[in-house]
């Protein structure tokens, strides 16, 4: 093993990092920085590294590299605000509790404060943790202020009610801030959050794609041990196939990508459907339809209804993705087969089955699957960035890239043609 993939390697075990999933060039990169600085060869850098804390902490700073924006997973926040307004509804006297990890420079965390306050909830029923690895991104949080960058697309009246804009670049206000507590750790560390108690909602949204399977799982231990009985967890698109497990179900949030503990009862899809503005709906997956709208087949855990006029064609695959939500994996698996053979290729029975084969790691079908899925839906959004993850897991950074990239202009599309209002 060469010096630069030992370094790769320490990375990996101490925060997670996959190489494959950045490219070595970006390691390469800024070990050459370091080593400059120090005025170190390699051995003596990895030497460096070993032996000192508080340089691998700063190798960490540079391999990070921070893309985040106000209200970048809208659906997801707002989600957030109906079901913690309905829980403080409720009970008037509960604080919710949120936690944002990894955090970035603060946009999420923000969002999700000014989300809550443009929902009626009161300052005093809430409280949000955001933390990070990276100290760089954790000052910039805490200072509150921002570029254009950090304001995208075209719904920024919230910018209105909560920057001060006076300036060249906006400044948070105060009563936001102080909702948001900001610190430093690392979720691959031995105490990481041992005392803390358990959060009614958690964001981790697309680092997990950053790990490979094993670390992966490590991480949903960690969030699993974070989350309450009742709480709910917030990943990102191309993430779902790896919360697919026997203790986590889909929340049923259509576009939020979210998770819960399968004991238990839990608010989630009535808060949906009591607060406006409605929810997009999920219908049954027309067999025959040539394209499906992007993000529109992440197993939502939806109670299809088989009605006497509904195709069985329909409820075939409509129970597929019950039976996938429920954890029943082998009879999802062999609902997909029969909807196949009764009806031909279709994209969504290929990119359920993919993800089925996701959840139980069998990465060579899932790979075929998300592939049978592109072929016949070119602009197929979520198979696109799951066979991005997996590409990236097993080394192809050219591949893993490529999908991305295809997975980016799907994704500009939709965001140009779909705006949703966040309040």
């Amino acid at each position: 093993m060469t010096t630069l993939n030992r370094i790769a390697s320490l990375l990996r075990h101490s925060m997670g990092l996959d190489v494959a999933s950045v490219g070595m060039m970006l390691i390469e990169r800024a070990v050459s920085e370091r080593m400059s600085t120090l005025g170190m060869t390699q051995d003596a850098y990895l030497l460096a590294l070993q032996s000192a804390p508080g340089e691998l902490q700063e190798l960490i700073e540079l391999v990070i590299v921070p893309e985040t924006w106000f209200f970048r997973d809208r659906e997801a926040i707002l989600s957030l605000a109906r079901m913690a307004r309905q829980q403080i509804a409720e009970k008037p006297d509960r604080c919710v509790r949120v936690l944002s990890l990894p955090c970035s420079t603060g946009e999420e965390p923000y969002s999700v404060a000014m989300a809550l306050l443009d929902a009626g909830v009161p300052p005093a029923n809430f409280h949000i943790d955001a933390i990070d690895i990276c100290h760089r991104s954790l000052g910039i949080a805490e200072r509150g202020v921002y570029g254009r960058n950090s304001f995208r697309g075209k719904l920024l009246e919230y910018r209105d009610r909560h920057f001060d804009t006076s300036k060249d670049e906006a400044r948070l206000s105060e009563l936001v801030r102080q909702q948001v507590n900001f610190r430093h750790g690392n979720m691959f560390a031995s105490d990481f959050l041992l005392n803390e108690k358990p959060y009614d909602f958690v964001f981790c949204r697309n680092v997990l794609i950053y790990f490979d399977r094993e670390m992966q799982q490590q991480a949903v231990e960690v969030l699993d041990r974070l989350l309450h009985t009742q709480g709910t967890i917030f990943v990102g698109p191309a993430e779902a196939g790896v919360m697919l497990r026997p203790n986590l179900v889909s929340a049923g949030i259509p576009l939020a990508f979210a998770f819960r503990k399968r004991s238990g009862a839990h608010p989630a899809t009535v808060v949906v459907r009591k607060i406006s503005p409605p929810p997009m709906q999920i219908k049954p997956v027309p067999t025959a339809a040539p394209v499906r709208k992007p993000f529109a087949n992440v197993i939502p855990a939806v109670t299809p209804v088989a009605t006497p006029t509904a195709p069985a064609n329909e409820a075939i695959l409509a129970r597929a993705m019950q039976c996938a939500n429920q954890g029943e994996l082998a009879e999802a698996a062999a609902l997909c087969h029969e909807h196949i053979q009764k009806n031909g290729p279709n994209a969504a029975a290929y990119y359920l089955m993919g993800l089925i084969s996701d959840a139980r790691q069998d990465n060579g079908e899932a790979l075929q699957f998300y592939r049978k899925a592109i072929y016949l839906q070119p602009n197929h959004y979520e198979a696109l960035t799951h066979l991005a993850a997996l590409l990236a897991a097993q080394g192809d950074t050219a591949g893993a890239r490529l999908m991305q990239q295809r997975a980016q202009r799907v994704a500009a599309t939709v965001a140009n043609t779909q705006e949703q209002p966040h309040a």
